[in-house]
């Protein structure tokens, strides 16, 4: 493993009760990313419009608004390891759903138990990994939380690739396979509670409860670091999660192959993280941020005027690694200017800010694509994502994480 922080490679330096809680999500993030594919184009498929997709995914993202504050104080107050065990079982009702019906109503129950998921995994992830590290080791634990949650994810994407050749060994045809495959997730999915509960059977809480909270002041800059990152995620609601609808609405490619497709681009994303912590170690977080998130704003406006299929594949890859690269450097800066008393309601506050925006432009992307106008959201997302990268260097160049 090549070596990202100082003499230590990144397992080395992860402390071990961190690594096996990273390790326990492994099964939730390969079943989240079936579920992902199946939603955003296997539906398609099944003569859902592009609209309700959208709507799907937006009111996942609008539950995780409504419940986050809330779940983010009480995981606080009342201890975060529940609220993620919470997290983790409610996935697997959610990709059951989908499992056993074609219709729309229960579609949107199923994105309401994800939204639920979500906001109760959201209030406790990132504490809890914060908790367990000191600055030293923060950033080497949050690259390697991004790097297998997207390799796995990126898996579960992936594996419409093989239904061709397996529905014809097993002689079932494409709505059968994808059903099984999401009757065999939301089953294993059962399994990570269980797995967690064991492993956090010793875990010492940090709770407002016992210790005086000490993060008035950390307040304003958490609320100024969720505004600057919520035009990021604003620009990021109209095109991002729809990016295999979007191929298939204006290419005609189908999950069997944008699946593979966004497997491909998150697992360059996920060891594009690796180069984030050198890039750090040389210069800085912050610089760090702004130079990946910057440049990859060139790929993402071209991304509305390339005609051919593989240019534009190729193309988005390499935004997405150069975007992503940054994500664990704003976990790590995050959680480093947040009070230790407050990660929880931190964590849950600064994917509220940037989910509830992202949730109305999802269904308001969801809409443009049905139009047949599928430059348009790449240009409105890249004039969205230069404004809230160029404030975020502007209001936090000075500022250092301590905690």
């Amino acid at each position: 493993m090549e070596e990202i922080t100082g003499r230590k490679g990144l397992l080395t330096t992860v402390p071990r009760e961190v690594k096996l809680l990273i390790f326990s999500q492994v099964i939730n993030n390969f079943g989240f990313g079936y579920l992902l594919i199946y939603i955003t184009v296997y539906l398609l498929e099944l003569k859902v419009g592009a609209e309700v997709v959208g709507t799907i995914v937006g009111i996942q993202g609008a539950v995780l608004v409504l419940a986050g504050i809330p779940l983010g104080l009480l995981s606080d107050r009342k201890g975060r390891k529940w609220f993620l065990i919470a997290g983790n079982f409610l996935l697997a009702p959610t990709i059951l759903i989908f499992a056993f019906t074609t219709n729309l109503g229960l579609y949107l129950v199923g994105a309401v138990l994800g939204g639920f998921a979500e906001a109760a995994a959201l209030s406790s992830w990132n504490a809890m990994i914060a908790d367990q590290t000191d600055l030293s080791s923060r950033e080497a634990s949050f690259s390697l939380s991004f790097i297998v949650s997207n390799v796995f994810t990126s898996l579960g994407l992936g594996l419409p690739l093989l239904f061709p050749t397996l529905g014809t060994a097993v002689g079932l045809d494409s709505l059968a396979l994808h059903r099984d495959f999401l009757l065999i997730f939301g089953g294993a999915n059962l399994l990570t509670p269980m797995v967690m509960l064991a492993l956090l059977r010793n875990y010492k809480e940090r709770t407002v409860a016992k210790e005086r909270a000490s993060g008035r002041g950390s307040l304003g800059l958490l609320l100024k670091f969720s505004g600057m990152n919520s035009l990021i995620g604003l620009g990021a609601g109209l095109i991002i999660p729809l990016v295999g609808t979007w191929l298939n609405l204006k290419f005609g490619v189908p999950d069997t192959y944008s699946g593979p497709f966004l497997a491909v681009s998150g697992v360059t994303v996920a060891f594009a993280a690796l180069v984030s912590s050198r890039l750090s170690s040389r210069f800085g977080p912050m610089k760090s941020i702004v130079m990946t998130q910057g440049s990859s704003t060139v790929f993402m406006f071209s991304l509305a005027f390339i005609p051919n299929v593989f240019l534009a594949g190729g193309i988005y890859i390499v935004r997405a690694a150069m975007m992503n690269m940054a994500a664990p450097l704003l976990a790590s800066f995050l959680m480093g200017i947040t009070s230790p008393e407050t990660r929880g309601l931190a964590s849950s506050l600064n994917a509220i800010i940037w989910r509830l925006p992202n949730t109305l432009s999802s269904i308001v992307g969801g809409f443009i694509l049905a139009s047949g106008r599928y430059d348009l959201p790449w240009m409105l997302a890249t004039l969205l994502y230069l404004v809230g990268i160029s404030l975020f260097y502007i209001n936090f160049r000075d500022v250092k994480p301590t905690v």
